[in-house]
């Protein structure tokens, strides 16, 4: 346990030579960046808003964007890791903002014919669909920080390292977040 949250904080602060490859775009360093962050930044957005080739078409927009911001010399200065998390946050609170929300239940036709296993299917959808309900119904800050803490098993110190917030004030957002949560779970159930 120690040895990853070690890891992790190393990974926080990126190596100075692994920001300059980036920074001139050479193709090793680009391949390495998007390697090594892409499932993290995929299991952030599809965290957030429960659709898995959404999330891929969004995390490969934070991708684009990152090297478009690149060319432009406006990337990460420190912290690469962070720069494509904010970038992830932002661009799905985009698309929350921008979505008309009309929940559609689709099953496949090799589910009609199992009868208990279809009703604890649609049963299992149902609870997606009051957990996705209720988490937009949150601030945008405190649906990213649960994202970071419960999607991306980020500890309270990475938090705040990405959220640009001390460690009290993560666990202050993270209880209230939480609070609010259950409040809106309680409604449907």
């Amino acid at each position: 346990m120690f040895t990853l949250a070690l890891t992790r904080s190393i990974l926080m602060t990126d190596d100075p030579s692994e920001l300059d490859s980036l920074r001139r775009l050479e193709s090793q360093a680009v391949a390495a960046v998007y390697d090594r962050y892409f499932p993290e930044v995929y299991r952030y957005v599809r965290y957030r808003l429960g659709d898995e080739i959404l999330a891929e078409d969004i995390t490969s927009e934070v991708f684009f964007r990152l090297l478009k911001a690149e060319r432009v010399r406006h990337g990460p200065s420190k912290n690469i890791r962070g720069w494509l998390i904010g970038t992830a946050n932002n661009i799905v609170n985009d698309h929350l903002r921008h979505k008309y929300h009309r929940p559609l239940v689709q099953l496949e036709e090799t589910h009609a014919s199992h009868g208990h296993a279809l009703a604890e299917e649609v049963e299992n959808q149902d609870r997606t669909r009051f957990l996705q309900r209720a988490l937009t119904r949150l601030t945008k800050e405190q649906q990213h920080v649960l994202a970071l803490r419960f999607s991306l098993n980020y500890s309270l110190e990475e938090t705040a390292v990405v959220m640009k917030k001390n460690v009290n004030a993560i666990k202050q957002l993270q209880y209230r977040a939480l609070a609010a949560l259950y409040r809106q779970m309680a409604k449907y159930t």
